[in-house]
């Protein structure tokens, strides 16, 4: 069958549907579905309906992430905060997180707010475009589950580490640039392993040292349980700059725990001592820095156009026809998908029949169906 296209609006009202279902009050849910439906928008389907049962539904189910958070803060001052999310929605932890740091910065220029106790809060994109809208430069990161090695090393020490930066422009779209700081996540393995893919060469390094290839399941299940890991930006060694990943890994790993006293590490493998699951208690970061206060939001937005504009009509390699900057390829895909709907893959199309079943939810039918 493959994919098929589910249409936004039954796709939209049954995640929400669900999400409240597992205990989700309504308006939270509203915001989690919004947060791992903007990743199908713009294209990056490792983190959306794939990641839907998984990583929220399942996790809830476990016991080790709340449904109902509980948003505290331990410390503020009029350009600084400190939460605790008491292991609840990640998408709702930092949704309020960056809205504060966006108000900080509305008044007085700049803001940030580091979490901590938090969980996996989707695509961090969704987070510096919440600022960008606003007439603010927006700046997030978050550390994960490790799994990616240091250079010259094979252990997982820390997670994917995503450095998400957004920069309001006067195109239709911002700038926005929001990937790992490993060549490869976590969640695209498991979406190669959905769609029969095998791992990409270099992108994840064994006990002996040598770069692992062939199965992504297989692969997956050799990080999982400290065979193997995934390689940071740059790849293994120094030749081609994989310190260089390395480095920025360690730069969220560390804004991710020492302003909030967050753990870190090992520490957030999702493991007790004993081997028990456990909530992950991950730390994020957010930032925000408003337009006005410099020379305004016009001239910075018609600035920030122009660098990229002029960037894009530079001379191509032989045999491109185009050059793209963050933000544009996004674009482009909700362009082409926003009349139509999500394409939703076989494995996944089977967990959603599931989870309407299990909750009862009748008044779905699916197109595949």
């Amino acid at each position: 069958m493959g994919k098929v296209i589910c249409p936004w609006d039954l796709i939209t009202n049954f995640v929400t549907d669900a999400f409240v279902g597992y205990g989700v009050p309504k308006e939270d849910a509203e915001i989690c579905t919004d947060v791992l439906l903007e990743s199908d928008r713009r294209g990056i389907e490792s983190h959306g309906c794939n990641r839907f049962k998984p990583i929220y539904l399942d996790r809830i189910k476990a016991g080790i992430q709340k449904p109902v958070t509980e948003f505290e803060i331990i410390r503020e001052t009029p350009t600084t905060a400190v939460v605790d999310g008491h292991d609840g929605m990640g998408q709702v932890i930092s949704h309020r997180a960056m809205q504060m740091a966006i108000d900080k910065a509305k008044e007085y220029g700049m803001g940030m707010v580091a979490v901590r106790n938090s969980c996996h809060y989707g695509i961090a994109g969704y987070y510096a475009t919440m600022a960008t809208k606003q007439g603010c430069i927006g700046i997030t990161g978050t550390n994960a589950r490790p799994s990616v090695a240091p250079t010259f090393g094979v252990d997982g020490m820390f997670g994917t580490n995503p450095l998400t930066i957004g920069i309001p422009t006067d195109e239709e779209f911002d700038f926005v640039i929001d990937c790992a700081t490993s060549i490869t996540q976590n969640g695209k393995i498991e979406y190669y392993e959905r769609i029969g893919e095998d791992v990409h060469p270099g992108t994840i390094i064994g006990r002996d040292g040598k770069q692992l290839e062939g199965d992504a399941g297989a692969a997956l299940k050799k990080i999982r349980n400290g065979e193997a890991a995934l390689t940071t930006l740059g790849g293994i060694g120094e030749a081609l700059g994989g310190y260089k990943g390395y480095g920025y890994a360690m730069v969220i790993e560390l804004l991710s725990a020492i302003l909030q006293d967050g753990d870190y590490g090992k520490a957030l493998d999702g493991k007790d001592e004993n081997g028990n699951i456990r909530p992950y208690h991950l730390g994020h970061f957010f930032i925000a820095i408003d337009t006005e206060h410099f020379l305004g939001e016009d001239l910075t937005r018609k600035k920030a156009g122009e660098i990229v504009r002029s960037v894009r009509n530079s001379t191509k390699a032989p045999g491109c026809d185009r050059i793209y900057t963050a933000g544009e390829k996004e674009w482009d895909v909700w362009q082409e998908r926003k009349d139509s709907g999500v394409p939703i893959n076989e494995s996944v199309q089977k967990e959603l029949v599931e989870i309407r079943d299990e909750l009862g939810l009748t008044q779905y039918k699916f197109p595949w169906e």
